[in-house]
């Protein structure tokens, strides 16, 4: 497996695509992070900020206070990556009835191919 396909896994996963659109706008401590996102567990927000963090992508800021604090933001080569993506997710965001539009005609055309056979059986 090409190391590069491993990083794109990680920047184009559900959740990383989210993380990494999320911290294009701010930085988030881990709580606001999961509610800007939504939907997502806690276990699996860890796992992809962990991720995200030991590729360059995300800075973790720990500070020794009590209660806790720890801030997540995007480093130089994370805001790129985040860029990136999220001209995908628009770019998709504004071609989607086209998509929709090919899943009909395609859904249609597989329908009318299996009426045939059915019929021809």
């Amino acid at each position: 497996m090409c190391p590069s396909r491993l990083v794109l896994e990680h920047v184009t996963s559900r959740w990383g695509v989210l993380v990494l659109a999320a911290l294009l706008e701010r930085p988030y401590r881990f709580s606001e992070l999961r509610r800007e996102i939504g939907g997502v567990s806690e276990k699996m927000l860890t796992q992809t900020l962990r991720t995200l963090e030991r590729d360059g992508f995300v800075h973790r800021d720990a500070r020794p206070v009590i209660p806790p604090r720890v801030d997540y933001t995007l480093t130089d080569l994370g805001r790129e990556a985040a860029e990136q993506v999220w001209g995908l997710a628009r770019w998709t965001e504004r071609r989607l009835d086209e998509v929709f539009r090919a899943r009909e005609e395609y859904d249609k055309a597989r329908t009318s191919e299996a009426y045939d056979k059915a019929r021809i059986s």
